[in-house]
């Protein structure tokens, strides 16, 4: 007999409780926060860096396509992968329904809004396409608008309104190198241009360049206007500390697999109660009330252990320190920065502003942005000096290459980093 066939239903119980469905308790891991240094003190981040297994084979600088679990979470999840196995349907058709319910507790308290404004989804883009689908202010005539380095499945689908809601769609160009001053000008811009404009799609940071919008004044510019905005909160929430009444904006779809570390596959959507009727019920959703968040989001049968495993990432999230993590990506950053700006040829992408940048950072090859030329840096630095990295494309100027960090790395990482790249960018002899 197994270890897991052996396992009683009074013994997963009581391993599970109420508390992992709502907060779990994680035993205490880490040193204390440091009072100064957040981001550069050795010691403790040395300490985060052990709560994650990951292959030492390849310096991964391409976290900003999901962010792995840690250890503790990847236990709960597997603990949870067994309980709902374990109870199967009688516990799907009976207790999971409350159970999800009770997730969105801890969530909420996280982001400083209410429970009834947030419904669990698969990711950021399925809650962001719910969103610019179910927007019904739209009629015949309307304009709708978004910029080159908006998310391409979302691009996508304002571009679907055409046809959906009889709108005209409008598409324009952040200037580079960015400036506050010169993004919230392209905005003015754009929306002086488009005076037909209703519906704004804004991204909070970019996952093409890492450009960090100042989204309270661009969403208080359109609101001024009359305009409505739709928020890509997918890389943000985690990577920089905020709630989310600070941003200003009533429809914001995040993700929870990227910078927070739950398991793939979850994400949340956020709708301002009292804009819930501006949103359609999902296909007709019945299963919940009209005033429900709920039946704005229909997908079917979830993981239900990855979402139950939510918990348990926000209270590893909160012990490391949503303030020490994102201090940590702005230093890392910034190391590996510094360093690249030193080597001829290599052009970096997003400004050094601390308001428009947190974590994620590209560069490119002066000269060298069309697809096949940054392919092959990302190629030779992966084959030959097992650096991982990324191209973006969808950039007005051209491709560039996308360098996201992660908690368990460190300064040693992003050091054989630049040396690979003084090799790829011919600033030194392989």
């Amino acid at each position: 007999m197994t270890d897991h066939t052996a396992l009683s239903r009074r013994t997963l119980l009581a391993a599970l409780g109420t508390a992992a469905l709502a907060t779990p308790a994680l035993a205490r891991s880490l040193p204390a926060l440091p009072t100064s240094n957040l981001g550069i003190d050795t010691g403790y981040w040395d300490a985060v860096r052990r709560l994650y297994s990951v292959t030492p084979e390849m310096v991964n600088l391409e976290n900003g396509y999901w962010g792995i679990m840690a250890e503790p979470v990847k236990a709960e999840y597997k603990r949870l992968t067994d309980f709902v196995n374990f109870e199967n349907t009688a516990y799907a058709r009976t207790k999971i329904g409350q159970d999800l319910d009770n997730v969105r507790t801890p969530i909420a308290d996280f982001l400083g809004v209410a429970r009834e404004e947030i419904a669990l989804t698969r990711g950021a883009t399925e809650a962001l396409q719910t969103l610019i689908a179910g927007y019904n202010k739209l009629k015949p005539g309307d304009g709708v608008l978004y910029a080159d380095l908006d998310y391409d499945s979302m691009q996508y689908a304002m571009n679907w309104l055409k046809n959906r809601r009889g709108v005209e769609v409008a598409k324009f160009d952040i200037p580079e190198p960015a400036t506050k001053a010169n993004v919230l000008g392209a905005y003015e811009a754009a929306l002086k241009a488009n005076p037909t404009t209703k519906l704004l799609l804004l991204t909070h940071i970019s996952h093409r360049t890492g450009l960090m919008m100042p989204v309270r004044e661009l969403a208080a510019m359109a609101k001024a206007r009359g305009i409505d905005v739709i928020l890509d909160a997918a890389h943000s929430w985690g990577q920089v500390d905020f709630k989310a009444k600070d941003l200003g904006v009533d429809f914001i779809g995040f993700n929870l697999h990227k910078w927070i570390g739950a398991p793939l596959g979850v994400g949340l959507i956020y709708i301002a109660r009292e804009r819930l009727a501006d949103i359609d019920t999902h296909y007709g959703d019945e299963d919940f009330k009209p005033d429900d968040i709920r039946s704005r989001i229909h997908t079917g049968t979830p993981n239900f252990a990855a979402q139950l495993t939510i918990p348990a990432a926000l209270a590893l999230h909160r012990e490391v320190g949503p303030q020490a993590k994102e201090a940590r990506y702005r230093h890392l950053r910034n190391y590996w920065v510094a360093r690249a700006r030193e080597l001829k040829g290599v052009e970096i992408q997003t400004p050094d502003d601390p308001e428009m940048v947190a974590g994620i950072t590209s560069f490119a090859l002066v000269g060298k942005r069309s697809a096949a030329d940054c392919n092959a840096v990302v190629a030779a630095l992966r084959d030959q000096h097992k650096v991982m990295t990324v191209r973006r494309g969808g950039v007005a100027k051209g491709n560039t290459i996308r360098i996201s960090p992660a908690p368990y790395l460190t300064e040693a990482d992003l050091d054989r980093f630049i040396a690979a790249l003084a090799v790829v960018s011919g600033n030194r002899a392989g």
